[in-house]
Protein backbone atom coordinates (compact mmCIF):
# COMPACT_ATOMS: atom_id res chain seq x y z
CA UNK A 1 0.00 0.00 0.00
CA UNK A 2 1.44 3.41 -0.92
CA UNK A 3 1.71 6.20 1.61
CA UNK A 4 -0.25 9.42 1.14
CA UNK A 5 0.51 12.88 2.44
CA UNK A 6 -0.98 16.31 2.06
CA UNK A 7 0.96 18.72 -0.14
CA UNK A 8 -1.56 21.55 0.11
CA UNK A 9 -5.27 22.08 0.54
CA UNK A 10 -5.69 20.98 -3.09
CA UNK A 11 -3.00 18.32 -3.65
CA UNK A 12 -2.13 14.88 -2.29
CA UNK A 13 1.10 12.97 -2.90
CA UNK A 14 0.73 9.21 -3.38
CA UNK A 15 4.19 7.76 -2.68
CA UNK A 16 4.96 4.23 -3.91
CA UNK A 17 8.66 4.14 -3.06
CA UNK A 18 11.88 6.12 -3.19
CA UNK A 19 13.91 4.39 -5.91
CA UNK A 20 14.31 4.53 -9.69
CA UNK A 21 12.58 1.20 -10.26
CA UNK A 22 10.50 0.02 -13.22
CA UNK A 23 8.05 -1.98 -11.10
CA UNK A 24 7.40 0.99 -8.83
CA UNK A 25 6.99 3.31 -11.81
CA UNK A 26 4.45 0.92 -13.36
CA UNK A 27 2.34 1.21 -10.20
CA UNK A 28 2.46 4.99 -10.46
CA UNK A 29 1.22 4.95 -14.06
CA UNK A 30 -1.39 2.29 -13.32
CA UNK A 31 -3.02 4.54 -10.74
CA UNK A 32 -2.77 7.57 -13.05
CA UNK A 33 -4.40 5.55 -15.84
CA UNK A 34 -7.23 4.37 -13.58
CA UNK A 35 -7.95 7.96 -12.54
CA UNK A 36 -8.02 8.96 -16.21
CA UNK A 37 -10.36 6.10 -17.19
CA UNK A 38 -12.64 6.42 -14.13
CA UNK A 39 -12.31 10.01 -12.93
CA UNK A 40 -12.88 10.81 -9.29
CA UNK A 41 -15.15 13.85 -9.03
CA UNK A 42 -13.09 16.86 -8.07
CA UNK A 43 -9.72 15.65 -9.37
CA UNK A 44 -8.32 18.27 -11.76
CA UNK A 45 -4.92 16.81 -12.70
CA UNK A 46 -2.53 13.96 -11.95
CA UNK A 47 1.24 14.31 -12.26
CA UNK A 48 3.24 11.04 -12.35
CA UNK A 49 6.90 11.01 -11.30
CA UNK A 50 9.46 8.23 -10.74
CA UNK A 51 7.85 6.76 -7.65
CA UNK A 52 4.92 9.02 -6.82
CA UNK A 53 1.72 10.48 -8.20
CA UNK A 54 0.56 13.96 -7.29
CA UNK A 55 -3.23 14.26 -7.34
CA UNK A 56 -4.52 17.82 -7.70
CA UNK A 57 -8.16 18.44 -6.80
CA UNK A 58 -10.78 21.10 -6.16
CA UNK A 59 -10.93 21.50 -2.36
CA UNK A 60 -14.56 22.63 -2.61
CA UNK A 61 -15.45 19.19 -3.97
CA UNK A 62 -12.83 16.82 -2.58
CA UNK A 63 -10.59 16.45 0.46
CA UNK A 64 -7.30 14.69 1.22
CA UNK A 65 -9.17 12.10 3.30
CA UNK A 66 -11.50 11.32 0.42
CA UNK A 67 -8.57 10.91 -1.97
CA UNK A 68 -6.89 8.58 0.55
CA UNK A 69 -10.06 6.53 0.92
CA UNK A 70 -10.47 6.23 -2.87
CA UNK A 71 -6.85 5.11 -3.33
CA UNK A 72 -7.19 2.54 -0.55
CA UNK A 73 -10.27 1.04 -2.19
CA UNK A 74 -9.02 1.07 -5.80
CA UNK A 75 -5.27 0.52 -5.61
CA UNK A 76 -5.46 -3.24 -6.21
CA UNK A 77 -7.71 -2.90 -9.24
CA UNK A 78 -5.46 -0.16 -10.59
CA UNK A 79 -2.48 -2.48 -10.59
CA UNK A 80 -4.41 -5.36 -12.17
CA UNK A 81 -6.54 -3.61 -14.78
CA UNK A 82 -5.63 -0.01 -15.48
CA UNK A 83 -2.22 -0.05 -17.14
CA UNK A 84 -2.77 -0.03 -20.88
CA UNK A 85 -0.37 -1.42 -23.46
CA UNK A 86 2.34 1.22 -23.87
CA UNK A 87 3.17 2.90 -27.15
CA UNK A 88 6.45 1.87 -28.76
CA UNK A 89 8.53 4.59 -30.37
CA UNK A 90 11.75 4.30 -32.37
CA UNK A 91 14.14 7.25 -32.34
CA UNK A 92 16.78 7.60 -35.10
CA UNK A 93 20.07 8.84 -33.64
CA UNK A 94 23.29 10.11 -35.16
CA UNK A 95 25.85 9.40 -32.45
CA UNK A 96 29.05 11.32 -31.78
CA UNK A 97 30.99 14.12 -33.53
CA UNK A 98 29.22 17.49 -33.34
CA UNK A 99 25.99 15.63 -32.59
CA UNK A 100 27.27 14.13 -29.36
CA UNK A 101 30.39 15.86 -28.04
CA UNK A 102 30.45 13.84 -24.79
CA UNK A 103 30.44 10.41 -26.45
CA UNK A 104 34.21 10.10 -26.09
CA UNK A 105 34.08 11.08 -22.41
CA UNK A 106 31.39 8.47 -21.73
CA UNK A 107 33.51 5.79 -23.43
CA UNK A 108 36.59 6.74 -21.40
CA UNK A 109 34.69 7.03 -18.12
CA UNK A 110 33.05 3.64 -18.63
CA UNK A 111 36.23 1.96 -19.95
CA UNK A 112 34.51 1.13 -23.23
CA UNK A 113 35.04 1.76 -26.91
CA UNK A 114 32.82 4.29 -28.62
CA UNK A 115 31.18 1.53 -30.66
CA UNK A 116 30.38 -0.29 -27.40
CA UNK A 117 28.70 2.80 -25.95
CA UNK A 118 26.53 3.12 -29.05
CA UNK A 119 25.71 -0.58 -29.04
CA UNK A 120 24.76 -0.63 -25.36
CA UNK A 121 22.73 2.58 -25.52
CA UNK A 122 20.75 1.44 -28.57
CA UNK A 123 20.26 -2.14 -27.32
CA UNK A 124 17.94 -1.21 -24.45
CA UNK A 125 14.20 -0.63 -24.54
CA UNK A 126 13.61 2.35 -22.27
CA UNK A 127 10.54 3.34 -20.30
CA UNK A 128 9.52 6.99 -20.07
CA UNK A 129 9.37 7.40 -16.29
CA UNK A 130 8.07 10.95 -16.31
CA UNK A 131 8.12 14.27 -18.17
CA UNK A 132 10.01 17.47 -17.15
CA UNK A 133 12.18 19.73 -16.76
CA UNK A 134 11.27 21.57 -19.98
CA UNK A 135 8.11 20.91 -22.06
CA UNK A 136 8.33 17.46 -23.59
CA UNK A 137 11.57 16.28 -21.95
CA UNK A 138 11.30 12.48 -21.40
CA UNK A 139 13.16 11.01 -18.43
CA UNK A 140 13.87 7.45 -19.58
CA UNK A 141 15.56 4.44 -18.03
CA UNK A 142 17.21 2.47 -17.09
CA UNK A 143 20.59 2.54 -18.77
CA UNK A 144 22.74 -0.55 -18.89
CA UNK A 145 24.84 -0.45 -15.70
CA UNK A 146 27.99 -0.26 -17.84
CA UNK A 147 26.92 3.19 -19.13
CA UNK A 148 26.14 4.94 -15.85
CA UNK A 149 27.87 8.33 -16.05
CA UNK A 150 27.67 11.43 -13.85
CA UNK A 151 26.22 14.74 -14.95
CA UNK A 152 28.43 17.65 -15.86
CA UNK A 153 29.69 19.57 -12.83
CA UNK A 154 28.67 22.81 -14.57
CA UNK A 155 25.69 22.71 -16.97
CA UNK A 156 26.07 24.02 -20.50
CA UNK A 157 24.30 27.30 -21.20
CA UNK A 158 22.80 25.90 -24.42
CA UNK A 159 21.91 22.39 -25.59
CA UNK A 160 20.22 22.04 -28.98
CA UNK A 161 16.73 20.63 -29.30
CA UNK A 162 16.96 17.00 -30.42
CA UNK A 163 20.15 16.23 -28.51
CA UNK A 164 20.24 12.75 -26.97
CA UNK A 165 21.90 12.63 -23.57
CA UNK A 166 22.56 10.48 -20.51
CA UNK A 167 23.02 11.19 -16.80
CA UNK A 168 23.29 8.67 -14.01
CA UNK A 169 21.16 5.68 -14.95
CA UNK A 170 18.87 7.68 -17.25
CA UNK A 171 18.73 8.85 -20.83
CA UNK A 172 16.70 11.65 -22.37
CA UNK A 173 16.28 14.00 -25.32
CA UNK A 174 16.27 17.77 -25.11
CA UNK A 175 12.97 18.93 -26.70
CA UNK A 176 13.86 22.64 -26.97
CA UNK A 177 17.04 24.71 -26.96
CA UNK A 178 17.85 25.05 -23.26
CA UNK A 179 20.61 24.86 -20.66
CA UNK A 180 21.51 21.32 -19.64
CA UNK A 181 23.91 19.31 -17.54
CA UNK A 182 23.56 15.84 -19.07
CA UNK A 183 26.25 14.14 -21.18
CA UNK A 184 25.51 14.68 -24.87
CA UNK A 185 25.99 11.58 -27.03
CA UNK A 186 23.88 12.06 -30.18
CA UNK A 187 21.11 13.84 -32.04
CA UNK A 188 17.68 12.99 -33.45
CA UNK A 189 15.70 14.99 -36.05
CA UNK A 190 12.40 14.15 -34.33
CA UNK A 191 10.33 17.05 -32.98
CA UNK A 192 9.54 16.41 -29.32
CA UNK A 193 7.53 19.55 -28.60
CA UNK A 194 5.18 21.51 -30.87
CA UNK A 195 3.37 24.27 -28.98
CA UNK A 196 0.73 24.81 -31.68
CA UNK A 197 -0.25 21.14 -32.06
CA UNK A 198 -3.32 19.61 -30.41
CA UNK A 199 -0.93 16.89 -29.20
CA UNK A 200 2.18 18.96 -28.41
CA UNK A 201 4.35 16.18 -26.93
CA UNK A 202 5.93 13.29 -28.82
CA UNK A 203 6.38 11.22 -25.66
CA UNK A 204 4.17 10.36 -22.72
CA UNK A 205 4.86 8.54 -19.44
CA UNK A 206 5.11 4.75 -19.81
CA UNK A 207 6.04 4.87 -23.52
CA UNK A 208 8.65 2.31 -24.58
CA UNK A 209 11.52 3.79 -26.58
CA UNK A 210 14.31 2.34 -28.71
CA UNK A 211 17.19 4.35 -30.15
CA UNK A 212 18.18 3.37 -33.69
CA UNK A 213 21.73 4.35 -34.80
CA UNK A 214 22.02 6.00 -38.21
CA UNK A 215 24.87 7.44 -40.22
CA UNK A 216 22.60 10.12 -41.72
CA UNK A 217 23.66 13.73 -41.19
CA UNK A 218 21.03 15.97 -39.62
CA UNK A 219 20.73 19.74 -39.58
CA UNK A 220 21.51 20.91 -36.04
CA UNK A 221 21.52 24.64 -36.80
Amino acid sequence: MPTLRTLSDSATLVQFGDELDLAVNRRVHALATLLALHPLAGVTETVPAYASLTVHYDPLILSHNQVSEWVGIHIDSAEVHALQSPRRIEVPVRYGSEYGPDLGFVATHCHLGIADVIRLHSAQTYTVFMMGFTPGFPYMGKLDDALITPRLETPRSLVRAGTVAIAGAQTGIYPIDSPGGWRLIGFTPLTLFNSISESPFLFAPNDKVRFVPTAEDFDVT
